[in-house]
């Protein structure tokens, strides 16, 4: 049975844990990456080293009358669906393992823009089939191809070449706002892709 979303009054199906179960939230002072979770930690930013500081009840109401918020679900879902396209379409096991798991991935980070800004998805949205022809004239995934011939590190380099687009993308746009939340929210958007990039950068590293 559906229920209400107790901090963002969005209605949540049944089986899904809210962001009424995130108890805190914190943020490093350097990189500008956002954690949330049910414990403080002690120490320093995983990602950067830089010091932390807890976000005390920041209240977003509507998370997408914000353009970072907007972009950055509408980035992850149409990378979503470019690797499920891609995955429908693999020629060999390797290739498929591999789209599957850039798959997921992208499924989790939709999963953590819901928990964190409270940008609550409709399912229908997430499993909807997106038109290919338009999904790839984007300018996200302009001149990255992947075919029948892309080899696992081709695969590899083409997610990275993405993330890091939208990493970008994040870091010019907070460059261009004055300072404030939306500032704040497009440098923490900007961390979360860097995080993604440093991860599939290790990732290309251990094949060699």
């Amino acid at each position: 049975m559906p229920s209400t979303c107790p901090k963002c009054r969005a209605t949540i199906e049944e089986d899904e844990i809210c962001c009424s179960q995130v108890r805190y939230a914190w943020r490093c002072k350097s990189c500008f990456k956002l954690t949330s979770g049910l414990a403080i930690p002690y120490g320093k930013c995983f990602l950067c080293g830089g010091s932390l500081e807890v976000i005390q009840d920041r209240d977003l109401g509507d998370s997408m009358r914000f353009r970072a918020i907007r972009d950055a679900v509408q980035f992850e879902l149409n990378s979503f669906h470019f690797y499920k396209l891609a995955r429908d379409k693999a020629s060999s096991p390797e290739q498929r393992a591999v789209l599957e798991r850039l798959y997921e991935a992208e499924l989790d980070h939709l999963h953590e823009l819901e928990e964190k800004y409270h940008a609550h998805l409709d399912r229908e949205v997430v499993e909807l089939s997106s038109d290919e022809d338009q999904l790839l004239s984007n300018w996200l995934f302009r001149g990255i191809h992947v075919g029948a011939s892309s080899g696992v590190r081709d695969l590899y380099e083409a997610a990275l070449e993405m993330e890091t687009r939208t990493r970008d993308h994040f870091q010019t746009l907070a460059r261009e706002l004055p300072a404030g939340l939306e500032k704040d929210l497009c440098g923490e958007l900007a961390a979360e892709e860097e995080e993604h990039v440093a991860l599939l950068q290790g990732e290309l590293e251990q094949l060699d």
